[in-house]
């Protein structure tokens, strides 16, 4: 039942992330909680800062979720965050304490051109209607 709720909880934070609802994308965390940027080596402590350096941000953001897994205090997000046009693959790392989010840490990577030289190996990720691409949808994070 824990898990269910947790899903939902993921759920509702990345929709109102994406639509802007800073209030509901916020509920999630507790109080305490801290998020960690490790490629920046910054941590923001306490829900309220979170939601204010978030609030702040001067660029235009999008969400859109690929995967969503875990189970118990560990669940892990795997999504494109568009800034100003500019996406991001991301990872977000959530640990929870019951139902809200204690700690966070997230993972922002650009996308780059894959290799020539091994073509022949791999297929390209971006299936029909653009499943892989930063224009997926939303639709896909219950998965």
């Amino acid at each position: 039942m824990r898990d269910q709720e947790i899903r939902e909880a993921l759920n509702r934070h990345w929709a109102a992330s994406n639509s802007g609802d800073f209030a509901t994308e916020h509920d999630i965390y507790h109080e305490d909680a801290f998020l960690d940027y490790p490629q920046s080596r910054e941590r923001i402590l306490g829900r309220h800062n979170i939601q204010i350096t978030r609030t702040l941000q001067p660029s235009n953001k999008r969400f859109v979720v690929h995967r969503i897994m875990g189970s118990g205090d560990l669940w892990i997000t795997e999504y494109v965050l568009t800034y100003d046009a500019q996406p991001f693959y991301t990872v977000s790392i959530m640990e929870f304490r019951g139902v809200k989010v204690a700690h966070e840490t997230q993972y922002f990577a650009d996308p780059f051109e894959a290799s020539e030289w091994r073509k022949k190996w791999v297929e390209n990720m971006d299936g029909p209607k653009g499943q892989g691409s930063p224009e997926g949808t939303l639709a896909r994070i219950g998965g």
